[in-house]
C-alpha cells in the first residue's frame, strides 16, 4: 500500500502525553494543519506557554487565539488555510 504525503500531512497530534519533539520545528514557515494542532495542542496541555509559543513560531497573540478558535468552532478543517473564508466571521468596516 502506497500512502500519499497529504496523507502523512493530516495526521493529528496524537492522543497521549506530548513533548517538545511533538512540535513543529522553530523555523516552521509552512503551517500545514497538523503543524497548527499541534502548536493548540502544546499550549492547552501546559506543555509550552502561549507567550513561549508565540515567541517561538513568531506568531502574533491574535494568530494563535484565531488558531484555538478555529480549532474548537469547527474542528480540524477550520484550520485550513484554503477554506478560511468559510470558517471566519466577516470583518465589520466600521465608521
Amino acid at each position: 500500500m502506497i500512502k500519499s504525503r497529504n496523507h502523512r500531512s493530516q495526521r493529528l497530534p496524537r492522543s497521549g502525553p506530548m513533548s517538545l519533539d511533538d512540535l513543529p520545528p522553530p523555523n516552521t514557515k509552512r503551517w500545514v494543519i497538523r503543524r497548527k494542532a499541534e502548536v493548540v495542542a502544546g499550549v492547552r496541555s501546559g506543555l509550552i506557554s502561549l507567550e513561549d509559543a508565540c515567541r517561538r513560531y513568531s506568531l502574533s497573540m491574535d494568530e494563535f487565539l484565531s488558531w484555538q478558535r478555529l480549532l474548537e468552532d469547527h474542528g480540524v478543517r477550520g484550520l485550513r488555510a484554503t477554506r478560511v473564508q468559510d470558517y471566519r466571521p466577516p470583518e465589520r468596516i466600521t465608521r
